[in-house]
């Protein structure tokens, strides 16, 4: 009997490439992120971090699978909506200040 985890593993080589290749891509882009530090809160440098291994499976992998790009898309919207909220209650805030 296959083992499933194997199984699952053989169909994500297929769409997403080699693992060690994908590391090794998402490490480098990973540790250019960090060498420039910009105040980037945990929010952005975790959204920053998955988009980077994202990028590494398009890359090494199938760049014509849709999940990948959905996958950015999410991330990149989570931090958008952080921001906007952020946004939102500083301006309440100045509001009630004035």
């Amino acid at each position: 009997m296959t083992d499933n985890i194997e199984v699952t593993l053989d169909q994500r080589a297929r769409t997403h490439g080699s693992f060690n290749t994908v590391s090794a891509i998402a490490q480098t882009i990973k540790r250019m992120v960090r060498d420039y530090p910009n105040g980037m809160n945990d929010t952005q440098k975790e959204s920053v971090d998955m988009i980077a291994s994202k990028i590494g499976r398009i890359v090494s992998g199938n760049p014509h699978d849709i999940d990948h790009w959905r996958d950015i898309e999410g991330y990149a919207r989570l931090v958008r909506r952080d921001l906007e909220r952020k946004e939102a209650n500083k301006n309440r805030e100045t509001k009630i200040d004035v």
